[in-house]
């Protein structure tokens, strides 16, 4: 990320009230974090089918992406921003929940495989791994048949915080990123002490 910089960070969800606080709108959450703190507003773009807001981000300007095409369907609206602005995957990150961290874990990575999360896939499938990813877990439900189900619910309240305090960090993290580069924010990050049980 350092002497690149970052042009689109797309978190991943779902679209809809009944999914905004489930555990696999961790995304949405992580962009709406950075919206917020750099007075950026999110627009319906159909063209894209997705909402967009402009911030500037280490004195960028940076696109913020929330697809609304549902999790398995992110690749188009993410092709379709990328082509339009001429913003190679390189200068693109995205967030997603993950279930093999903990809650209260955060980790920024570059490139790797989808890990069986349907929206990193169909991101993959559409413009290849070459881009940066931040990985928001949010625990395991200890069985892989209950992993859909996990992560269309909510959060107890103890587990909200530490996904909450995620957030913040990832955010920070970004920025961190954009003034020092890629691998002191991943240090000063991944330092972070480690959630109590």
């Amino acid at each position: 990320m350092a002497g690149t910089p970052l042009k689109l960070i797309v978190g991943l969800g779902n679209p809809g009230a009944e999914y905004a606080r489930t555990r696999h709108n961790a995304g949405f959450w992580l962009v709406d974090e950075l919206a917020r703190r750099h007075g950026g507003t999110f627009r319906h773009e159909g063209k894209h089918q997705g909402e967009l807001a402009r911030v500037s981000l280490g004195g960028e300007d940076v696109w913020l992406l929330k697809p609304m095409t549902f999790m398995n369907r992110s690749g188009g609206p993410v092709s379709s921003v990328l082509g339009f602005y001429k913003i190679a995957p390189a200068q693109m990150l995205v967030a997603h929940d993950e279930i093999d961290l903990p809650s209260g874990t955060v980790r920024l990575k570059e490139a790797g495989g989808h890990g069986g999360h349907n929206g990193l896939r169909d991101i993959i499938a559409a413009q290849g791994d070459g881009f940066w990813r931040l990985r928001i877990g949010v625990g395991h439900p200890g069985s892989s048949k209950e992993v859909v189900d996990f992560v269309l619910t909510h959060a107890g309240k103890d587990e909200q915080r530490l996904i909450d305090e995620t957030i913040l960090a990832g955010a920070d993290a970004i920025e961190e990123a954009l003034r020092s580069g890629a691998q002191i924010a991943m240090n000063k990050l991944h330092a972070r002490p480690k959630p109590a049980p």
